[in-house]
């Protein structure tokens, strides 16, 4: 593996990604309690299943998110998306970076309270342009098929669905 792109790769985790009205900041444990206000309605699990998570549930979810993956050839990074104009949290995005730093699955989650105002495409734009900034050659996302705004948010991002079903959701694909 190239040790020069794993570094790079590595470091995108710690860096901060402005958008037009957002700004997606490294997730530290500290925003665990305002997460939890934020992702705690159960509708936000209808297609991913589970139920929301405590404040001190999430805060040692964070924990281990911010630790790292403890397979050295997976890169985890994790940001809180805030809202400028709100000085407020509204969700997060992530992306596990493999395949020696080409290869990134992403994923975006935002608070009910914001959905529908552009702020998961915004945020997922936002990634997906940094992963290929960095060298990412092929960022992947799973939609469920009945998720038609999550479908919205990876079309607007330049992911397109492909024909792979993987746990009941559509694999989406972009390769620049």
């Amino acid at each position: 593996m190239n040790t020069e792109r794993r570094t790079d790769v590595a470091a995108l985790a710690g860096v901060a990604v402005r958008t037009g009205r957002l700004d997606l900041v490294p997730l530290a444990v500290a925003h665990a309690d305002e997460m939890a206000g934020v992702l705690a309605d159960p509708a936000l699990h209808a297609f991913i299943g589970g139920a929301p998570l405590t404040a001190p549930e999430l805060r040692a979810r964070y924990e281990r998110l911010v630790a790292g993956s403890p397979d050295p050839a997976v890169v985890w990074c994790n940001w809180a998306v805030r809202l400028r104009a709100e000085d407020r949290l509204t969700g997060t995005v992530q992306a596990t970076v493999t395949d020696g730093g080409r290869t990134a699955e992403v994923a975006w989650v935002i608070g009910t309270a914001w959905q529908g105002r552009g702020i998961a495409r915004e945020a997922a734009e936002g990634l997906v342009g940094l992963l290929l900034e960095r060298g990412v050659r092929t960022v992947v996302a799973h939609v469920h098929p009945d998720h038609t705004a999550s479908a919205a948010v990876a079309r607007a991002a330049g992911l397109a669905p492909t024909d792979e079903v993987q746990d009941g959701e559509v694999r989406w694909e972009l390769r620049p």
